[in-house]
């Protein structure tokens, strides 16, 4: 199928002119002549690129594209405004909106079509990078998938490190990141065996070194992706630990990036408050009792453990939230019968 461009203007003539022209192309069109219709046609085809008239009935040109902008699954659909309109303010408007062009009526033909083919050549690359994503993120949840216990670890974690990093005043850049992280940050158990991954028992020295390279594997196979660059550090360096006894550089203190010590802290939170095999799931009071012990040895950030607390007892956070957003650990044993946090995060 080829490309689909959606013409909305409330004037037949211009919606039948723009058709002819881009039909010429070789390009498909689809039209609407109201912002109502185009909101719904636009669902319906799931265009390439928006042509739009500001001035229309029922919802203007500047409210469609802001609908457009602000929703995740449409946010990357190029919107040119097609306008009389050339004051200043009327293009900050629309800029404001989330328009990506201006074409002013009457339109030149050639500068229409060039304007339009260079917007969906940027189209069809960050189409390629959102299915290269999709590609991670579904390997990543075929790796939750190998163990039942961990079921929903993807989504939990994902939302739960937003939520703390827009606690801390993250950017919205380092908000992505962690969003992603909370997907990927475990891909690295693709390399793990079952065996391995899965097993009930303490890990012995041959099988820690397996399970310890994950980090590393995990940032190899994301390096590719230049979105995912913020993610990286996330990635390798979710299981270091405050003192310097994590893996796999042994950084100590501020030397762990910010987000990767808010991911390694809610994903010890959600390794404690789920059930495995071999134990029930403790409750969110005993969860954060663990964890107090566990920064009194230095392992984990105190100023971002206090802010995750602040969360559980307003009830923005805990384990009875089930998000359904889009990571894998598992546990093991150790020879005393307690449970330790290092040995949950794998």
């Amino acid at each position: 199928m080829g490309e689909i461009v959606l013409v909305v203007d409330d004037d037949e003539s211009v919606r039948e002119l723009l058709t002819r022209i881009l039909s010429a192309e070789g390009i498909q069109v689809a039209a609407a002549a109201d912002g109502q219709s185009a909101i719904r046609i636009f669902w319906e085809v799931r265009p390439d690129l928006v042509l739009l008239d500001v001035n229309m009935p029922l919802l203007n040109g500047l409210e469609v594209c802001r609908m457009i902008k602000q929703n995740p699954d449409s946010r990357l659909t190029p919107v040119v405004l097609v306008t009389g309109l050339s004051e200043t303010s009327d293009r900050i408007s629309g800029l404001d909106a989330g328009a990506d062009d201006f074409l002013g009526k009457p339109f030149d033909r050639s500068e229409l079509i060039a304007r339009i083919r260079s917007l969906l050549k940027i189209k069809a690359y960050t189409s390629e990078l959102e299915s290269a994503e999709s590609v991670l993120f579904a390997l990543a949840q075929s790796i939750e998938g190998r163990d039942p216990y961990t079921q929903g670890h993807c989504e939990r974690l994902s939302q739960y490190a937003v939520m703390l990093g827009e606690q801390l005043n993250l950017s919205q850049e380092s908000l992505v990141a962690l969003h992603r992280a909370g997907i990927v940050h475990d891909i690295g158990k693709v390399a793990v065996p079952d065996a391995i991954l899965l097993k009930p028992g303490k890990l012995d020295d041959r099988e820690w070194t397996i399970m310890r390279q994950h980090p590393l594997v995990g940032e190899r196979i994301c390096a590719p992706l230049k979105s995912f660059r913020l993610v990286l550090p996330i990635i390798r360096h979710h299981h270091e630990k405050m003192d310097g006894s994590g893996y796999p550089d042994g950084l100590r203190d501020e030397q762990i990036p910010l987000t990767a010590r808010i991911l390694q802290t809610v994903d010890v939170f959600d390794a404690l408050t789920t059930s495995r095999p071999y134990r029930a799931a403790l409750s969110s009071e005993e969860a954060l009792a663990v964890m107090r012990e566990e920064i009194r040895k230095g392992w984990w950030d105190p100023t971002i453990f206090t802010k995750m607390e602040g969360l559980i007892s307003s009830g923005g956070l805990g384990q009875s939230e089930t998000p359904d957003l889009l990571a894998n650990l598992d546990l093991h044993k150790d020879g005393s019968g307690r449970f330790p946090v290092q040995s949950h995060l794998g």
